[in-house]
């Protein structure tokens, strides 16, 4: 009689710990799953054509795409920084977007440029400066790039070029914004070169 109740303890022990063995594995396997399924919904988006169906379509894997983004990041701040035109309001409205890319080594520039009345040279001569973007060099292990642009400083005497080149770092940033839509933060920012190259007087008649 002992015999047989000590089997049934046992059985019953055994039937309980492999039940909640089964249970802890279907539950590990269901989460995978899910997890799995959610992740792949995200990549997923709906667009709506001209008759307001939503179409699915495939959102590109974000570490694929970062290296673009981050040399967007990169070209649009510089063309807010280097790019004016003599308005005031206007070069503040540039310099206050050019802000939000980058940090406190794009207000140091920025201040110095003031203190150098760079700003106010702008205005005085109703220079307009445009920037064109040769090539930038993007080391993406070491979150190093660096910039090479020309710049076209027309005025009304004439038009001068200058090469500009200038290096810094990418630090990601946890979410984006309206005002940062790539999530990158330039940083430890600086000039390297900003010489003339050409200069071309207009003729005044």
């Amino acid at each position: 009689m002992i015999k047989n109740i000590e089997g049934k303890i046992r059985l019953a022990t055994f039937v309980s710990i492999s039940s909640l063995l089964m249970a802890m594995i279907i539950t590990g396997l269901v989460s995978y799953f899910a997890y799995r399924q959610v992740s792949e919904a995200r990549k997923q988006i709906y667009v709506l054509d001209q008759n307001g169906t939503p179409i699915r379509a495939g959102q590109t894997d974000l570490a694929l795409n970062r290296g673009a983004e981050y040399r967007a990041h990169i070209s649009r701040f510089h063309q807010l920084f280097f790019s004016l035109i003599p308005d005031e309001k206007y070069i503040e409205g540039q310099m206050r977007q050019a802000m939000y890319l980058i940090d406190e080594s794009g207000a140091q520039q920025y201040n110095n440029l003031k203190e150098r009345s760079f700003f106010s040279s702008v205005l005085s001569s109703s220079a307009v400066l445009t920037l064109q973007t040769d090539s930038i060099l993007l080391d993406e292990k070491r979150m190093y790039f660096r910039y090479y642009g020309t710049q076209r400083i027309d005025r009304r005497s004439s038009v001068l070029t200058r090469s500009l080149i200038t290096e810094g770092h990418l630090s990601d940033l946890a979410a984006r914004s309206e005002q940062n839509p790539h999530a990158v933060l330039i940083t430890g920012w600086k000039t390297l070169e900003n010489r003339d190259k050409t200069t071309i007087a207009k003729n005044p008649f």
